[in-house]
């Protein structure tokens, strides 16, 4: 990132330390760099507005479709603000050149770059926003590293996993109280399952077409309880053994879990590698 401006929002300290450096060593790329990334956080509210507006009730809806549009509008916008754009970054850097005013960098949260720092609430529409997918990672690694270490399952898989199925735990199944059921990874409450149950519509895949129906599924008082049922169904159902036997693969955990009868979604192990990517914790 020294020489040339980078399209891609910094969200991770490297990323940020990187910006950091190029401010230092060249302030005009690092102007334009800021000015690209703030463009891009631009356009991907107005999809997510646009988004907003256009009815989302339809058979093929549900978290994880959702999910995804939300990353397929943040890496349009980039992709778009990496090159001609809409003129906004352009615009930015002419005037803050011309006022003489360098980018500063100072005084950044360790974690979080330029485009996101200190938004207004209103300019937070989205539930995939980079903020918001470093503050879910953050809250749930701790669970998902004590679960692994006990049972030997992927704490990326764990992770990827939970933000997929809640929507960064943005969209999480509820209880009738409204209350959060921490259930992160949308296991279901068998015959064998004595604990609390909340109830919800859910879509599932039959012979590859989406369905609407009502599903019980498991309910904790807290996420290191998800974290450790969900690890112990892992480690100790024989369903599972040939995710178990991946276990020094995050992508071969994925892939493994989904012919093992998880999901019924046909693409779920691709879209636990791309979450995984987007977390930055696979290469």
């Amino acid at each position: 990132m020294a020489a040339q401006a980078n399209p891609a929002l910094a969200i991770d300290s490297k990323a940020l330390g990187q910006l950091k450096l190029q401010a230092s060593k060249t302030p005009d790329q690092a102007l334009k760099a800021a000015a690209q990334q703030f463009e891009a956080l631009f356009m991907s509210m107005m999809l997510k507005s646009m988004r907003d507006s256009t009815p989302q009730d339809g058979a093929m809806d549900n978290e994880q479709t959702r999910m995804f549009t939300g990353m397929l509008d943040q890496q349009l916008a980039q992709n778009m603000s990496s090159g001609r754009g809409i003129g906004l970054a352009d615009m930015l850097v002419k005037q803050l050149s011309q006022s003489g005013q360098a980018p500063s960098l100072k005084g950044l949260p360790p974690n979080i770059g330029p485009a996101i720092v200190n938004p207004p609430t209103a300019a937070i529409p989205s539930a995939y926003n980079a903020a918001t997918q470093q503050d879910f990672v953050n809250q749930m690694l701790p669970h998902a590293l004590k679960a692994s270490n006990a049972s030997g399952v992927s704490p990326e898989l764990m992770l990827s996993q939970a933000a997929l199925e809640s929507g960064w735990g943005k969209r999480q199944i509820m209880m009738p109280d409204g209350t959060s059921s921490h259930n992160l990874f949308g296991i279901k409450a068998g015959a064998n399952w004595h604990g609390k149950v909340a109830e919800v519509m859910t879509t599932e895949y039959k012979n590859g077409v989406a369905q609407k129906k009502v599903e019980k599924f498991r309910a904790y008082d807290t996420y290191e309880e998800a974290f450790k049922d969900y690890a112990r169904m892992m480690s100790s159902n024989p369903r599972y053994a040939s995710v178990m036997q991946q276990s020094g693969s995050p992508i071969g955990m994925a892939h493994a879990l989904q012919n093992a009868g998880y999901a019924t979604d046909p693409k779920y192990a691709e879209k636990l590698v791309s979450v995984m990517r987007r977390m930055n914790i696979i290469g």
